[in-house]
């Protein structure tokens, strides 16, 4: 099965899997060993884009395009420019492109700035978890709060539109610690925070220590509190919530995320990219060897795919939205829902709304904030 080259494609994900970092928290397996690779991966990577724009029949405008996966600013300077020339020769990017790179600080060199700049890069996606050296180095993050520092005290020259991504629920980071580090991110020149619960992946050297007791992780009441109390903390400096975990300056939301919460068709380019069609989601082959050679021969690099029902579109649709500001209208809910089940799914709304799990405004229903720490459990009870 292959995307529908027929739709409309206004965003672009170009998946960069080589990442320095064999992070506790993730499951990703770093590649950092396969850096002999970089070059030829590229030459894939092109590859795949082209051999895409061989077959597209959609619009060539492009709304937004982010740099994701691994570590995106270990790019070499030439390799990122390739891409970018690419890009150009064959997409229009629309007049308020949103342009995105996830980077490290510990990565980051202060030249690659201005370069990142002038290709036409506009918003930096800075990954820093947290600013506790023996933390970060716990989670094998190559990076300090020094280094932080000095990227967010460079970055302002070159670019308005930052982003810091942050986790909540790390272990050894204690209430106190977590609420000096909110206190210092609000004073910084940046447009958008992204806060993310630790989540523990299987299979992971957290996982281990945690299933061990020789880790132990924040009690889920203790995160409702701070969660509570950083939403207020943000919103007071000027960081609205738009989405469960993430909060930005007026005008300054995450347009290619949107793009995800709307569930609109995007295109990803790479080593295990996934990439959806507005109804069927695709993942390219994860195996770096196989994805290099079946780029070169010419075949099909689409080792996963899937085309979703009714059902699964309608709790795409209920998740999504009950994670975002704007909530879910009783319309969206009943979609695709047979009417004998409508006043059931109305008394259990009530139940919710009594239970501080969900509020309602202008007709939508929303998450509370006690609500999203169960949300999985909410979602089961609206979809009987």
């Amino acid at each position: 099965m292959q995307y529908n080259p027929l739709v409309d494609t206004r965003s672009l994900y170009i998946h960069w899997p080589f990442c320095p970092y064999k992070c506790h928290f993730c499951p990703f397996v770093a590649l950092a060993s396969h850096d002999q690779f970089m070059e030829r991966y590229h030459a894939a990577l092109i590859e795949e884009i082209k051999q895409f724009a061989g077959t597209y029949k959609g619009t060539r405008e492009i709304d937004t395009i982010f740099f994701g996966g691994g570590t995106p600013s270990t790019y070499p300077d030439d390799l990122l420019l390739d891409t970018f020339d690419t890009l150009k020769k064959i997409f229009s990017f629309s007049k308020h492109v949103e342009v995105s790179i996830e980077v490290n600080p510990g990565t980051v060199r202060a030249e690659q700035l201005a370069h990142w700049k002038e290709l036409g890069i506009n918003r930096l996606s800075i990954g820093v978890q947290s600013l506790k050296d023996q933390v970060l180095q716990k989670l094998n993050r190559l990076q300090s709060a020094a280094q932080v520092q000095d990227l967010l005290s460079k970055a302002p020259e070159h670019f308005e539109n930052l982003s810091v991504d942050l986790i909540l629920g790390l272990p050894d980071v204690s209430e106190d610690e977590w609420k000096a580090l909110i206190e210092k991110v609000v004073a910084w020149p940046i447009k958008h925070v992204s806060v993310y619960f630790l989540t523990v992946h299987e299979d992971t050297p957290l996982y281990f220590k945690v299933t061990t007791n020789r880790v132990t992780l924040p009690s889920d009441d203790s995160m409702v509190r701070l969660y509570e109390w950083t939403v207020e903390k943000l919103a007071a400096h000027g960081f609205g919530r738009y989405e469960l975990s993430n909060f930005a300056q007026p005008g300054f939301e995450s347009r290619h995320n949107s793009a995800y919460w709307e569930r609109v068709p995007y295109k990803a380019f790479g080593l295990g990219a996934c990439s959806f069609d507005g109804t069927q989601r695709f993942q390219n082959e994860k195996n770096l060897m196989k994805y290099m050679e079946g780029v070169a021969n010419k075949k099909d690099v689409i080792a996963f795919s899937e085309s979703l029902t009714p059902d699964q579109i309608h709790l795409e649709r209920l998740m999504l939205s009950l994670r975002r500001k704007k909530g879910v209208s009783w319309n969206d809910l009943f979609e695709y829902m047979p009417s004998n089940k409508h006043e059931r799914v109305k008394q259990v709304v009530s139940r919710l709304k009594s239970q501080k799990m969900l509020s309602e405004m202008d007709g939508s229903l929303m998450l509370t904030t006690a609500g999203m720490v169960v949300e999985n459990e909410i979602i089961a009870q609206l979809t009987p």
